[in-house]
């Protein structure tokens, strides 16, 4: 069974941290380049993070450049979003996305996680 699943959201305070996982089932995480991506109210879904087939290369949106880190651990079939020092305008739900290209900025993302629910607030 094809699937993707996204874990780890919450409701956090700001400058705290979260750790989502995308979890892959029945394929395997590694042939494919990983995607990121959230969606606030009244915005497009914008590209966050992905990281390339093989994880050599990993990307980041200029406004979450350094503060989150994506990571693959291809024994679990899974992809990680750590997100520390996070922020009001941080909140989205987040979607994790596969793609067979090799470059994962300029991509066709053939299948979707259902999205988890991040939430920054005090």
């Amino acid at each position: 069974q094809l699937q993707l699943v996204e874990s780890g959201g919450g409701l956090v305070q700001p400058g705290g941290s979260l750790r989502l996982s995308c979890a892959a089932s029945g394929f395997t995480l590694d042939a494919y380049g990983i995607g990121w991506f959230r969606q606030a109210p009244g915005k497009e879904r914008e590209g966050v993070s992905c990281i390339s087939r093989g994880g050599g290369s990993t990307n980041y949106a200029a406004s979450v450049k350094g503060r989150f880190t994506i990571s693959r651990d291809n024994a679990k079939n899974t992809v990680y979003l750590q997100m520390n020092s996070l922020k009001p305008e941080d909140t989205a739900i987040y979607y994790c996305a596969r793609t067979v290209q090799r470059v994962c900025t300029i991509a066709r993302y053939d299948y979707w996680g259902r999205g988890t629910q991040v939430t920054v607030s005090s």
